[in-house]
């Protein structure tokens, strides 16, 4: 399937990367480190597939970034806890 078939979907998926971001910020605020990461990741996920679907290669590759990031910041976080 390619990514474009998935383009019906964008619109849904862009409100979920919103509810995403909320509880990602509330996250931030309440100190949260973990559960910040774990909602962000996958809106960083969602933004980099709308980048992918309309090319703009400066979101794509921003949030390519910081989904490697978040995969480093979880990683570690469990690393430590071990």
């Amino acid at each position: 399937m390619k990514l474009e078939a998935l383009a019906v979907y964008e619109q849904p998926l862009k409100w979920f990367a919103l509810g995403l971001g909320v509880c990602s910020t509330v996250c931030v605020v309440q100190g949260w480190q973990l559960a910040a990461m774990l909602f962000s990741l996958p809106f960083c996920l969602i933004w980099m597939y709308s980048g992918w679907l309309r090319t703009e290669p400066q979101l794509k590759y921003i949030n390519m970034l910081f989904s490697v990031l978040y995969v480093y910041g979880i990683g570690r976080y469990f690393w430590l806890q071990a």
